[in-house]
């Protein structure tokens, strides 16, 4: 029997995943105090090439400005630190 018949089979892979493009919170040091930060103005600023799935806002770094930011997913502990900033998460799409 070949080897790939032979190995086990496990888990199901999506032949379609969504692949969002990933923002940290050191990344957004560049805005202004009390600015807007939307998928497209990152876009503009060249942090971010595509906007294909969404934008994905990860919590690597720290943040000490008050923002408001838009985007399609979070993590916990970046929606954390941007609110202790005293800034807003807003989700979208």
């Amino acid at each position: 029997m070949p080897l790939k018949r032979r190995q086990p089979k496990m888990g199901f892979t999506s032949p379609n995943p969504k692949v969002y493009t990933i923002v940290n919170l050191e990344n957004l040091a560049v805005f202004p105090e009390g600015s807007e930060v939307t998928p497209e103005l990152l876009r503009e600023r060249r942090i971010i090439r595509t906007l294909k799935y969404g934008v994905k806002i990860l919590g690597r770094g720290t943040i000490d400005k008050k923002l408001t930011v838009q985007a399609h997913r979070f993590s916990q502990s970046a929606r954390a630190a941007i609110e202790n900033a005293g800034g807003s998460c807003r989700e979208i799409g």
